[in-house]
């Protein structure tokens, strides 16, 4: 049953889009990154940058008002960078994680933080060779940004299920939907994040954990729902790169219009669930090994059901928020093609079947810009 409360105006919102670049003829991650950058910011300028390793980079949309602006910005900044890549002999691949093994321990970017980050994470970064899709969606100060974060924590499981793109490691199949997310809460300062009381218990559990020798700065606080240290905004990180435009765009939309659904909760003074630590854990482990292939389970009542129904389920909840935006038949036409095609990752793994791991990372090179 949906709500029938009237939503507030839809906040202003944007991605940021990370990408593993690889060679053509090898379809391994290449450290050459930095040529891809150095071109495509011609056109892109500060909306594209590099990550921690140099096979990584990553672009962003500027904020966004509509879903069509959106929309526009992830579409060119997906076409420049591939049109990048491909000059120099390389290919833009939008996945969780490589298929075809990447160097171990990656090649990292250089400067005093990445020596910090080194120094202190050790041999976390031999896994580093990931890839993730964030939303921000603003935020009027940074204690509604925590009590927001609170009410989201039950619904990351169903927002990982959505995007599960990373099936593939080190040259073989996890069996995982989303490998990505098995191998990211290893971190001290990852995964779904605590409960907190205000913006100030947030950062005065950050400064503990920085002061713990847990972190490099503010920025390397990995929760997958985190007050952003640099916008005025509520950052959602649990998603892996998304395998097309259109699923960035169609899951940037749910994000935002649960944001709102849950931001009127905080404004009517309702309470977050109690959400038990070993249950969302155990949600986030169905929803990273099956995707929408199996089920899901639900972290506040612990119960199974079919992930097709979960994700129905929170796109009926978030039903005014989207009809208020002019984006419901948009987002339910998406969801109705993600639930007949399946997620990214099992899409890559029925390539795969078809012609092995090359031929999954040619599948992914193709619906990057497809």
């Amino acid at each position: 049953m949906t709500s029938t409360h009237q939503p507030t105006a839809a906040p202003r919102f944007g991605v940021e889009e990370e990408f593993l670049v690889v060679d053509a003829a090898t379809r391994a991650p290449a450290p050459r990154a930095a040529e891809v950058i150095e071109k495509a910011a011609a056109t892109l300028g500060a909306r594209i940058s590099g990550e921690i390793t140099t096979l990584q980079l990553e672009t962003r949309t500027d904020p966004c008002t509509t879903l069509d602006e959106l929309a526009e910005q992830v579409i060119q900044a997906r076409r420049v960078t591939a049109a990048a890549a491909q000059a120099a002999g390389l290919r833009l691949t939008a996945t969780g994680s490589a298929a075809v093994a990447a160097p171990v321990p990656p090649p990292m970017t250089t400067g005093p933080r990445q020596d910090r980050g080194i120094a202190t994470f050790r041999g976390l970064h031999d896994e580093l060779a990931i890839c993730a899709l964030h939303v921000h969606v603003e935020m009027p100060d940074r204690d509604h940004a925590v009590a927001v974060s609170n009410h989201l924590r039950p619904h990351l499981p169903v927002l990982l299920t959505l995007t599960a793109n990373s099936p593939f490691w080190d040259d073989r199949d996890t069996g995982y939907a989303s490998w990505r997310t098995m191998t990211w809460p290893r971190w001290p300062v990852a995964g779904p994040p605590p409960r907190f009381d205000s913006a100030a218990h947030y950062d005065q559990v950050v400064d503990t954990l920085q002061a713990a020798g847990a972190l490099v700065d503010r920025g390397t606080v990995f929760w997958d729902v985190r007050p952003s240290a640099n916008h005025p905004t509520l950052e959602v990180r649990v998603a892996d790169a998304a395998l097309t435009a259109g699923e960035t765009v169609l899951y940037a939309a749910v994000v935002r219009a649960l944001v709102m659904h849950l931001s009127d909760a905080v404004r009517r003074g309702e309470p977050a669930p109690d959400v038990p630590a070993e249950l969302l854990r155990a949600a986030y482990w169905r929803a990273a090994r099956d995707g929408l292939d199996g089920e899901g389970l639900d972290p506040v009542t612990g119960r199974l059901h079919p992930a097709p129904d979960l994700v129905r389920a929170l796109v009926d909840r978030i039903a005014p928020q989207l009809h208020a935006n002019g984006e419901h038949d948009r987002v339910t036409a998406g969801l109705q093609r993600l639930l007949a095609g399946g997620t990214g990752a099992a899409r890559q793994r029925a390539a795969a079947r078809d012609g092995g791991l090359p031929a999954a990372v040619d599948y992914v090179v193709e619906q990057t810009v497809g």
